[in-house]
């Protein structure tokens, strides 16, 4: 059973749009993740600009790779140093803490990543 970083079961992070290593809609991982994309995080305008910026653009549909772009709001698995990064530049969007991985915790402090935590409005 995959954890997360409280280590209790991993839960989904999205369906739609299909999020994952696995497009299983977990932030689940193996070795061959050289990404670790483990972090559920939760897109905001600045975090996705700064991706755009760094060079890697999630905005924008690409139908061939069954992808229809993100948006503010939208859950997706974020690879962990990516996540770091936005969070030194000031742009880090907020995490779903029981859809993220142990394994973020090998680069992120868990300390970072409460400071990050997604609540849902009801």
């Amino acid at each position: 059973m995959a954890k997360n970083v409280f280590g209790t079961e991993l839960k989904p992070c999205s369906m739609k749009p299909l999020t994952g290593f696995f497009r299983d809609g977990s932030c689940n991982t193996s070795e061959e993740d050289f990404g670790s994309h483990t972090v559920c995080a939760v897109m905001t305008e600045d975090f996705l600009r700064f991706s755009f910026d760094q060079g890697n653009d999630l905005i924008t549909p690409h139908p061939q790779y069954n992808f229809e772009g993100l948006g503010p709001g939208d859950h997706w698995c974020l690879c962990a140093l990516r996540w770091l990064e936005a969070f030194q530049a000031n742009a880090a969007p907020l995490v779903d803490l029981e859809a993220t991985h142990e394994r973020a915790l090998e680069v992120i402090p868990l300390e970072y990543l409460i400071r990050f935590a997604y609540k849902e409005t009801l």
